[in-house]
C-alpha cells in the first residue's frame, strides 16, 4: 500500500508468497537484473525470506511509482507463468 515515508517520498511494499523458498529465489534472481525505467526519483529493493518475495519501492512522484509497480507486476507475471510452464526441475 502506498504510504508517505517522509514528506517528499511515497513508499509501496509488496509481499508475494511462493510454494517454496527455491521458487521465490528463482523469481528474485530473474527480476533483479531489471532496473527501474528512470535513473532518479525511484528505488526498488528485492529480498526473499523463506518462501516470500518482498519488494519495496520509494519514489518522489506517484506517477513514477505507479509505472514502476505496473512494469514489475508484468515481469513478475511472466516469471511465474514461465515457472509454471516448465515445472519444478529440482526437488523442494
Amino acid at each position: 500500500m502506498a504510504a508517505p515515508c517522509d514528506p517528499d517520498q511515497l513508499e509501496f511494499a509488496l509481499a508475494v508468497p511462493f510454494p517454496s523458498q527455491w521458487e521465490a529465489s528463482i523469481a528474485v534472481r530473474s527480476l533483479s537484473p531489471d532496473r527501474e525505467p528512470r535513473k532518479g526519483g525511484i528505488t526498488r529493493t528485492l529480498s526473499v525470506t523463506e518462501n516470500i518475495l518482498s519488494v519495496k519501492w520509494t519514489a518522489d512522484e506517484a506517477r513514477v511509482l505507479r509505472v514502476a509497480i505496473a512494469s514489475f507486476l508484468d515481469h513478475l507475471a511472466l516469471v511465474m507463468e514461465t515457472m509454471d510452464a516448465f515445472g519444478q526441475s529440482v526437488p523442494q
